[in-house]
């Protein structure tokens, strides 16, 4: 594969350039298996729809083709269980869970994770985090029905922010 260079000039980061160094959707981690593509999360409804608002020039356009996006303001009904799921910013931060080159968190790694640039350090890091939230699922299965979604919506919700498919849970 032929290395690309992606130049970022978004709200948060100017003049940011990274690398794609894999094919994109494929060579992951063996230990790295989302079920949903940041296309998939983005059409179901995360993040109030604020997420990805300024990020389009970075993405694929067609990520954005059937997204739930709210431009003016986080809106938790554009949220596939309609709830708020999310920690501000701000707390994200202060745990020290943001790194420099993805100032918006773990989805923002993941998307560009996705897209094929591939930092090892962060890449365990993000992965060891992804895998953490089994415990959600696991919580989950032992306290609701199969396919109740009404059962623990936001933990759902959260789950989705993770490209776990809760919805099959």
């Amino acid at each position: 594969m032929r290395k690309r260079h992606v130049i970022v000039s978004d709200k948060m980061q100017k003049g940011y350039r990274y690398e794609l160094s894999a094919p994109a959707g494929r060579n992951f981690d063996l230990e790295f298996t989302p079920e949903l593509t940041p296309r998939e999360m983005l059409r179901l409804g995360v993040f109030g729809g604020k997420y990805m608002t300024d990020t389009r020039n970075e993405f694929p356009e067609c990520w954005f083709t059937g997204a739930k996006l709210a431009p003016n303001g986080r809106d938790r009904s554009l949220n596939f269980f309609g709830v708020d799921a999310s920690q501000p910013l701000s707390v994200w931060r202060a745990k020290g869970w943001i790194h420099p080159d993805d100032p918006r968190g773990w989805f923002q790694w993941y998307c560009r994770y996705y897209l094929g640039r591939r930092m090892p350090d962060e890449d365990r890091r993000q992965i060891k985090r992804w895998k953490a939230m089994r415990r959600h699922v696991r919580q989950i299965e032992r306290n609701c029905e199969p396919g109740d979604p009404f059962c623990r919506p936001r933990q759902r919700q959260a789950l989705l922010h993770w490209a776990y498919d809760s919805r099959k849970i």
